[in-house]
């Protein structure tokens, strides 16, 4: 394991240091932070909604969602397509953690939360963290756009999860939400 982890390391830096000097100033390290900490806070959605009438799906919540950005993105330089195609996988990345959850807390009920957190107190912090997302999209344009994008994004991503010493189910829901993060083409 830990010949692994000295691997990836060695390996990340070669692969940062082969960036343009030009895209070297740009990063996705705050953007993948902050796609972490919305799929983190899926646990409190998940707690707030199971055993109660809410369904994960949300539809009109994730249309306003969408809406918000999608109008929001060309002050920033964004298109909205491009802003919307990001925070669909953001809220499917939340939707993964919340039916994983689920699934665990159904057949482990030992493990089932206890307290019920208020979604009216989770979603300021889900609507802070959506517009520091989108900040950060516009900020890291050009890294996105960059061909080395996808290799830097997944040792980001990497790190990133490390950090947050994600599980299994967490670190397949960051990979979600990051799966837009790069410009297609």
């Amino acid at each position: 394991m830990r010949v692994l982890a000295v691997l990836f390391a060695v390996v990340s830096g070669l692969l940062l240091t082969t960036v343009p000097a030009s895209a070297a100033t740009s990063s996705l390290w705050h953007l993948t932070d902050l796609a972490a900490q919305r799929v983190a806070i899926a646990d409190q959605v998940a707690a707030a909604k199971y055993g109660t009438p809410s369904p994960i799906d949300d539809p009109v919540r994730e249309q306003q969602i969408y809406d918000s950005v999608a109008a929001r993105a060309p002050g920033l330089g964004l298109g909205p397509a491009e802003a919307v195609r990001f925070f669909h996988a953001q809220i499917e990345a939340n939707k993964l953690v919340q039916r994983g959850l689920y699934a665990r807390w159904d057949a482990h009920p030992a493990e089932a939360p206890t307290t019920r957190p208020d979604l009216g107190r989770i979603r300021p912090v889900i609507d802070r963290l959506n517009t520091g997302l989108l900040t950060e999209l516009a900020a890291t344009t050009r890294v996105r756009a960059a061909r080395s994008c996808p290799v830097r994004q997944l040792v980001t991503a990497g790190v990133v999860d490390g950090y947050h010493r994600f599980d299994a189910l967490h670190t397949r829901a960051l990979a979600e939400a990051t799966s837009a993060t790069c410009v297609a083409g």
